[in-house]
């Protein structure tokens, strides 16, 4: 028999919550098989969260992450799914540089803006 894995065993592996694995499940991300009342996770559900979580730290939504992880099992398998995720990658890579820029701007902005007013302050003799 493989592997199984509890809610709790999980929760402690990847520092999350007990109730963020339910969201997961309830969301369809997650499929764990039952011992009466209790979940039983497979090592595919372990690597599945995993997925999940690297998804999220990266921006993706959960939309997203459900398009990536249910490639793996449609006709294309693997392959499909790399190359779905790689335009993930180049769409989120874009946004985030599109972000820093605006960013960059933002502070540029805020510097000068700063500025006025220190020589405004500088000007009513003012501390």
């Amino acid at each position: 028999m493989s592997e199984t894995f509890s809610i709790g065993d999980l929760s402690r592996e990847y520092e999350v919550t007990p109730r963020a694995i339910r969201f997961y499940e309830d969301a369809g991300l997650l499929s764990p098989g039952r011992n009466g009342r209790t979940r039983v996770f497979s090592p595919r559900d372990r690597i599945r969260l995993k997925l999940i979580l690297r998804g999220k730290r990266l921006g993706f939504s959960l939309n997203e992450i459900r398009e990536i992880l249910d490639l793996y099992d449609a006709p294309s398998g693997e392959q499909g799914q790399l190359h779905y995720f790689m335009q993930k990658i180049r769409e989120r890579r874009g946004h985030l540089e599109q972000q820093r820029k605006d960013i960059k701007a933002i502070l540029k902005e805020l510097e000068g803006i700063e500025d006025q007013c220190k020589d405004l302050l500088a000007a009513s003799g003012a501390d």
